[in-house]
């Protein structure tokens, strides 16, 4: 507890103190958002508003974690470091794309395939080594099976070596390429995504810390309730990086909000996004991320709805402007308006999804 705690503590320390900091330096060299034409005429008075402010979140997240760690004496484990490689690596990624738009000074950076084959490639080297490096109890920080609350018994293992092993591949592909992608089309308004981010990786601090509680693993866990105990591995570092992320985010949000003196840029919407889905593989609840991300969901569902019904019926729209926080905006809402609504959209979900988690534990 101490460790998770601090960790967080930390990071939200240096977000808040470190972002002014990143934000001169992002200025003085010109790194400023670019703004499409085809975005309501309010965004345009963003133009040149330090962005790739992920950058701050993803350092602080790492440093709070690794000096918080040692300080407590907690040991650094597989799953917790599988969480910020995800993290970093399509950070990386989308620092790519948000380098190119600051560098050419326009708004669209990596063309869509070359991202998608960035984000494939990250999200192949985790699904490696997620299904290897077995712990004392012959347990890997993810399963092959498809999970909801906790394993199900859809497993990929049953097809087969090579053909479940391709499969499994594919299904991490799916679930890291939705949920980054989710969160980046999200950002867009101040503090948007960070503020709903906040909710949802927030919930795994709380679903991890109970697996921990109710480990199989665990030698203070209640024989009469053993047959309800999780085969998680290590969900207390899961949470401790939870924590940090979020505590970062909370840093990062007072500088975020509107008007937001800095974005968080590919960079960063990407980044939470596969934390996000990292977090959901490897505490076993993928499928229950579509209720927890429900505010993603909805506006990348928005975006799939406008682009089909306007290629079936040559032209016409059902949204004035998709992702549909814009549509809102376009209908007379004031930005700050659409985004604590929406924040309070993402709150319900992620109360749903949690109190799901739970309620599954009660009735067994």
């Amino acid at each position: 507890m101490s460790t998770l705690l601090l960790a967080g503590a930390l990071s939200l320390i240096f977000t808040l103190l470190m972002t002014p900091v990143f934000i001169r330096l992002f200025r003085r060299i010109g790194w400023g958002q670019f703004i499409s034409d085809g975005g309501p005429d309010a965004h345009h008075a963003k133009k040149g508003t330090p962005t790739m402010g992920g950058i701050v979140v993803i350092v602080g997240v790492l440093v709070s974690y690794f000096i918080a760690t040692p300080l407590t004496g907690h040991s650094v484990e597989l799953p917790a470091i599988l969480v910020l490689f995800l993290m970093t690596g399509l950070g990386l990624v989308g620092f790519i794309d948000d380098f190119i738009k600051t560098h050419k000074r326009r708004s669209l950076g990596l063309r869509g395939w070359p991202k998608v084959v960035g984000q494939v490639i990250v999200a192949v080297i985790f699904a490696l080594l997620a299904i290897n490096f077995p712990d004392e109890n012959g347990i890997t920080p993810a399963s092959m099976s498809i999970s909801f609350i906790r394993d199900t018994n859809l497993d990929f293992a049953a097809l087969g070596a090579g053909l479940g092993l391709f499969a499994f591949l594919v299904w991490i592909i799916l679930i890291v390429t939705s949920t980054s992608n989710a969160v980046n089309l999200t950002d867009g308004l101040d503090g948007l995504a960070t503020g709903a981010s906040i909710f949802t990786i927030g919930s795994f601090v709380i679903m991890n810390f109970w697996q921990q509680n109710q480990s199989c693993f665990s030698s203070r866990l209640d024989p009469q309730v053993a047959y309800k105990c999780y085969d998680v591995r290590d969900p207390l570092d899961l949470a401790i990086v939870a924590a940090a992320i979020v505590g970062g985010l909370i840093g990062f949000l007072w500088w975020n909000t509107s008007p937001a003196q800095i974005f968080l840029g590919d960079t960063g919407s990407m980044a939470l996004g596969g934390a996000l889905a990292a977090l959901a593989i490897l505490s076993q609840t993928e499928l229950l991320l579509v209720i927890l991300a429900g505010l993603f969901v909805i506006d990348t569902g928005s975006v799939i709805v406008q682009r089909g019904y306007f290629k079936l019926t040559r032209g016409k729209r059902i949204f004035l402007m998709s992702p549909i926080h814009h549509h809102f905006e376009l209908k007379g809402w004031p930005e700050v308006t659409v985004v604590v609504r929406f924040w309070i959209i993402s709150a319900l979900f992620v109360i749903t999804g949690v109190g799901m988690f739970y309620l599954e534990w009660l009735t067994q």
